[in-house]
């Protein structure tokens, strides 16, 4: 049995990062954020219901400055203030703010918002226990391999998970009657809104290459129109 407390331990710790970073993360979304009340946004987000057959989305907006859109846990959809920011002052349109709506929404929706805490929580005491073998027989670098391990199982995760969010966004938009426009116009200048810059390999980033991900999205908006 003592043989198999690394693993034990592993997945202990895992379980109580994954708690502790939940409930973070409800404080934080709770306590600096209100809900989006913009009513050009708000007319956007009302197409989406309807093409859902929904009351109404309720949005939030986080209060916080990086450009982003987030689903969380429970299910809320957030924009950043910084992305809000950035439709004021003309550089995103209401459509553009409505694909990334619709992409969070795919998220809740596919279940990845959800999964991606336990993922979390797995990939924690994966990390642990690789560490704990790798550092015996490999002194000194052996957690170094056990962390970039764990972050390219992460990271293959997530970009499965960010296909998944576009095709359900691309289905939405569509018979929201808005069409893939504004997704992939807002795709194609999101790295500078966010300030991404660099050459990090596609097969480590959490999302995927913007040229894949529209080359996806024109993939399946020509096999559901049939064009």
């Amino acid at each position: 049995m003592l043989k198999f407390s690394p693993i034990l331990l592993a997945l202990l710790y895992g379980f109580a990062v994954y708690q502790v970073s939940a409930w973070r993360t409800r404080r934080a979304l709770d306590t600096q954020s209100t809900e989006l009340a913009e009513p050009r946004l708000r007319k956007v987000c009302d197409a989406l219901a309807r093409a859902l057959d929904l009351p109404r989305i309720k949005v939030h907006v986080y209060e916080i400055a990086p450009v982003n859109g987030l689903a969380a846990p429970d299910g809320r959809i957030f924009l950043t203030r910084g992305f809000v920011q950035r439709f004021a002052s003309g550089e995103v349109t209401a459509e553009e703010i409505a694909s990334v709506v619709a992409h969070e929404l795919g998220h809740v929706a596919l279940g990845h918002s959800r999964r991606r805490m336990v993922d979390f929580s797995a990939q924690n005491a994966l990390r642990t226990a690789l560490a704990a073998v790798l550092s015996r027989i490999i002194p000194g670098v052996g957690g170094l391999i056990a962390g970039g391990l764990a972050r390219l199982v992460a990271a293959r995760i997530s970009r499965v998970d960010e296909y998944e969010a576009d095709a359900y966004a691309s289905a939405l938009m569509i018979k929201a009657g808005f069409g893939t426009g504004p997704q992939k116009s807002l795709l194609s200048k999101l790295d500078t809104l966010a300030g991404v810059g660099g050459a990090t390999p596609a097969w480590l980033m959490s999302h995927p290459k913007t040229e894949a991900r529209l080359k996806a999205i024109e993939a399946n908006e020509a096999k559901w129109l049939g064009t």
